[in-house]
């Protein structure tokens, strides 16, 4: 396994993050399709023998018991050689301050999550989405705050406009607060939007880029007409791609059977080539799925190959804030 600073910072992260949204009960939450504990800890373990050291979660996930079944797996582990990372900011319970990114919401979920991870810290703490209806003043000095108070070594974002983050970063080097040290976008050789401004804005501010859904919720794994369970209960995930995208599709197959390796491993190896990608954040339910992630590390994509993987691709509308 290979590792690269997270940013600027001194932090080192695995080239892949094992995305935790795939374990959890699967009668809680939205996710039907998540892995138990039983399920779970192979993955967990397999990640960790395979030299990852980097694990994302989020206190929403399968409302909680993600950040339970994950904290218990890695328990069986050195802490200090973990890079736990966690998010803040959907709903946890209904009525008011039961989600979003206020001083109160902030201060509550980092000491559950805490929790439910069975840890005094976590290595990376995200704001899961922009919260319109918080000053970012208001988040930024108290995600400072958990910094200073060691709940937290650093703090990152997830998916909003460039103009949003360099706001947030702005506000926070203007009083002397922590600043975000990694963006966890949409990106993928289905969405490139990001490719636009928010991609240039993190490698001009040395922010680390941490995808999410790498391989486009695994249409870039299997012939465009097929499906899986995940994707027959995914009404959000239908939204994000269109028709067209087919092309793309076939020709990373194409290229996955001219090298002779798996299309998840084309899909990968093409986001980790590009600039100010740290770690992909690639989820697991079968064990092909984690050992293609591992190879893709090591598999050089050539500039002809990569021109016939971005040639069909057509600008869009945003998609992934929601």
């Amino acid at each position: 396994m290979d590792y690269r600073k997270l940013g600027s910072t001194g932090l080192d992260v695995s080239r892949i993050c094992l995305g935790c949204m795939s374990y959890g009960v699967p009668d809680r939450g939205t996710h039907s399709w998540t892995l138990d504990e039983e399920a779970t800890r192979p993955f967990v373990r397999r990640a960790v023998e395979a030299g990852i050291n980097f694990f994302d979660t989020a206190n929403v996930y399968s409302d909680g018991t993600s950040e339970e079944i994950v904290g218990r797996a890695l328990a069986d582990f050195s802490r200090d050689e973990i890079v736990l990372a966690t998010k803040v900011h959907g709903r946890m319970r209904p009525g008011p301050n039961g989600g979003g990114l206020s001083r109160k919401a902030i201060l509550t979920e980092i000491d559950h999550s805490l929790r439910r991870l069975g840890t005094d810290y976590v290595d990376l703490y995200q704001i899961h989405r922009w919260d319109p209806t918080t000053p970012i003043e208001e988040t930024m000095e108290a995600l400072h705050n958990l910094v200073k108070a060691g709940k937290a070594r650093y703090i990152g974002a997830s998916s909003m406009h460039a103009w949003q983050f360099s706001k947030a970063q702005y506000i926070a080097e203007r009083h002397g607060w922590t600043r975000f040290v990694s963006m966890q976008n949409h990106y993928n050789l289905l969405y490139r939007e990001e490719e636009r401004e928010m991609m240039p804005l993190c490698a001009d501010q040395g922010v680390g880029v941490i995808p999410w859904s790498p391989l486009a919720r695994g249409r870039l794994t299997r012939a465009w007409d097929a499906t899986s369970a995940r994707s027959q209960t995914d009404g959000w995930g239908m939204s994000l791609y269109r028709d067209t995208d087919r092309h793309i599709v076939d020709a990373v197959a194409g290229i996955a059977d001219e090298r002779g390796v798996t299309r998840a491993q084309v899909a990968l190896a093409w986001l980790l080539r590009q600039p100010g990608v740290t770690a992909p954040i690639v989820g697991a339910t079968k064990p092909q799925h984690l050992d293609d992630a591992i190879a893709a590390v090591d598999l050089e994509l050539s500039d002809e190959e990569c021109r016939r993987l971005e040639e069909h691709y057509s600008p869009r509308g945003i998609a992934g804030f929601a």
